[in-house]
């Protein structure tokens, strides 16, 4: 049987034809890739800095809502507020209460002592600075090809403790450990101090209850 065009005119149409079409879409590529960094998603570029399921989004609007329920300084050290408890069942009361009443008060605290701590110990800066950098590096690298290590590919949290490991020298040096065991302490006496001293709020019918010692 005759066909229209020959075997081997086909094939060159083909080979033509599927050749412009690789070549017509080099150019949108290249205009939408920017190398490694142009042909990740978006998604992935937004987390870069953060390990998985983790983003800038989900820390603002955790930070948003604590912001949001935080109690009024003024009347948070108002030291009119401030008396002794009178027994043992009163000053757990109040600790368990106003744990509840002014947690996120206390969380700002928390955040300012760590926050305090880092700012006066410049070698505390350098190792954090050792360690994002390092952690950058790494995510990095991961994105361009799968890391391996021992055998295993490094993903996301294991990045984390890669750029720990890689990090860890300098954060000994700087005496990470006596600055954790600083702020806890700091933490501990005042959060601690304020939640056993704080008159609860709303009045003292609450606390009438705990007259009777213990």
């Amino acid at each position: 049987m005759k066909s229209g065009v020959p075997k081997g005119e086909n094939c060159l149409v083909d080979m033509d034809s599927k050749a412009g079409d690789l070549f017509s879409a080099e150019p949108a590529d290249a205009a939408g890739s920017g190398g490694v960094m142009g042909s990740l998603p978006l998604k992935e570029l937004d987390g870069l800095w953060l390990p998985k399921g983790l983003s800038p989004g989900v820390a603002k609007e955790w930070f948003d809502r604590r912001r949001a329920s935080i109690r009024p300084w003024a009347g948070f050290v108002d030291h009119r507020k401030f008396t002794k408890p009178r027994n043992f069942g009163e000053l757990c009361q109040r600790v368990v209460r106003n744990f509840d009443t002014y947690n996120s008060n206390y969380t700002f605290i928390f955040l300012g002592l760590i926050l305090y701590c880092i700012i006066s110990s410049p070698m505390l800066l350098i190792a954090l600075a050792v360690f994002v950098g390092a952690f950058y590096i790494i995510h990095l690298k991961s994105l361009e090809s799968k890391l391996v290590v021992f055998g295993k590919e490094v993903t996301g949290p294991h990045q984390l403790g890669l750029a720990g490991a890689v990090s860890f020298p300098v954060f000994w040096l700087a005496g990470a450990g006596a600055a954790v065991f600083w702020v806890l302490g700091a933490t501990m006496f005042v959060i601690g101090s304020h939640a056993a001293f704080r008159e609860l709020e709303g009045g003292s019918e609450m606390e009438e209850l705990f007259m009777e010692p213990v």
